[in-house]
């Protein structure tokens, strides 16, 4: 989809639903004739002054009808959001209201504006690259603290000005092996060769240490799933409970109580994490629960982590055996339950099933050891890998995608330098390098990839 860029957009910007304030936003060149239109100011005399807040009416121009009281803010271009003159009219939060106005500035001759097309314009007028939009939709999508900080950094630049200087070496690079094939007789030598190498060799290191990121980026992005499994009354649903702080599964002492997987979201130190507890695994008639126990056999395929739980208070049985066979072949972490209880379940005979996943004691009770269980949660989808916010890492595939693109073909490049190939055969490499590092940050775009990308957004962002 194709916006013409020349004309004048308005969308609600606020959220669907009632609140206190809604506002209705205009950008372009006619939006602060077209609020003239509409509105009042209340002070004698007073104007849409740039950045300055001003109270007034708004009004049906054909019937003088009063829609309603607002402040209109006036933020000329090109120091705007969008590049370009925006207003911002702050209504009260009232659908009706809202939709009102927006008709008002829409049959004055504005367009209704498309997902992300206020973004979109201020990635073509130069005010942002296509990284910090991308991060604005990550920021208003976030779902926790750390989301809104990894987020807030790429909307700031931190990857685009990481990425910079090593679009920058790679272009010197290119200049001088262009200047050598222009010039035959300024032939690269070979100790100009070798300083080539080296200097391809940290640009690559430079792109493969943030390729190395992405795996932690993904999971603070889109977070992870988490089976909780085991055998029935072990606890599974208390312990669900606890992790969302709230009671949100039903827990009884009758075996077999949870028939269904429900699946919530919690969070560990910011990272979102979608619980499924599952029916408990044993041989069952009832066709109810059997179903329960072959969605829970589904979950532990789906899930990127799963959570055994068995009963401390109990030996191990048949049942817990059948358990952790079935999640033999996948990332698992192993809760022994009830430790508020004395314990009866020998740890060495887990250990003589299982040999590698983390051990954790913890009572759903009483909340005892969920502190450790977090931290072994956190460690092993971070591949303890010690994450700060503040850190840049790839959280976004699109990105991650170009950058292996990149760095495979300066690899490429570096080996034909390496084995004595011809300056034009590097430079194919160079070049197509330097292009999937512009596509990152939009200095080089594709029509498809920015409708792709904005595509995503909300009307009125």
């Amino acid at each position: 989809m194709t916006y013409p860029s020349e004309d004048t957009i308005a969308a609600i910007s606020t959220p669907p639903g009632r609140s206190g304030i809604g506002i209705v936003r205009l950008s372009g060149p006619a939006a602060r004739a077209i609020t003239r239109m509409i509105f009042r100011p209340k002070t004698e005399g007073a104007d849409l002054s740039p950045r300055r807040a001003t109270f007034g009416e708004i009004r049906d121009p054909e019937t003088g009808d009063l829609v309603d009281e607002a402040v209109v803010t006036f933020f000329p271009g090109p120091h705007s959001y969008t590049g370009e003159d925006v207003v911002e009219l702050s209504c009260h939060g009232s659908p009706i209201v809202l939709r009102r106005v927006l008709d008002l500035v829409l049959e004055r001759g504005a367009r209704a504006a498309g997902p992300g097309e206020f973004t979109l314009r201020a990635f073509l007028n130069g005010r942002i690259d296509l990284v910090q939009a991308e991060a604005i939709r990550d920021l208003i999508e976030a779902q926790t603290i750390t989301q809104a900080r990894v987020a807030l950094r790429q909307m700031q630049g931190s990857l685009s000005h990481r990425l910079q200087p090593i679009r920058h070496a790679l272009l010197e690079a290119i200049v001088h092996m262009e200047t050598a094939v222009e010039f035959v007789e300024e032939d690269v030598t070979t100790e100009s060769r070798s300083s080539l190498m080296a200097r391809l060799d940290g640009l690559i290191a430079e792109l493969e240490a943030l390729v190395a990121q992405y795996r932690t980026g993904r999971v603070v992005r889109e977070g992870i799933q988490i089976a909780i499994v085991g055998k029935p009354n072990v606890g599974k649903s208390s312990l669900f409970n606890r992790f969302l702080e709230r009671e949100r599964a039903i827990v009884t002492e009758i075996p077999g109580t949870t028939r269904d997987m429900l699946i919530e979201t919690a969070s560990i130190e910011g990272i979102p994490v979608h619980l499924m507890d599952t029916a408990g695994l044993r041989d069952a008639s009832d066709r109810v629960e059997q179903l329960g126990i072959e969605r829970s056999r589904q979950a532990i395929a789906d899930a990127d982590l799963v959570l055994v739980v068995l009963d401390g208070s109990q030996p191990l049985d048949a049942d817990d055996r059948t358990v952790l066979e079935a999640t033999a072949s996948v990332p698992r972490l192993i809760a022994i339950n009830k430790c508020d209880l004395p314990e009866r379940l020998d740890p060495e005979s887990v250990r003589a099933l299982e040999t590698t996943a983390p051990l954790c004691r913890v009572s759903a009770l009483t909340g005892q050891g969920l502190d450790q269980l977090r931290r072994q949660i956190l460690e092993i989808i971070t591949s303890g890998s010690a994450f700060q916010p503040e850190d840049v890492i790839l959280t976004n595939a699109r990105h991650y995608r170009l950058i292996v693109a990149a760095c495979e073909r300066l690899q490429q490049a570096r080996r034909a330098l390496g084995e004595g190939y011809s300056e034009e055969v590097a430079l194919v490499g160079l070049h197509d390098a330097l292009r999937h590092l512009g596509e990152i940050t939009g200095e080089v775009t594709i029509e498809d990839i920015l409708n792709q990308i904005f595509s995503t957004f909300c009307i009125g962002k």
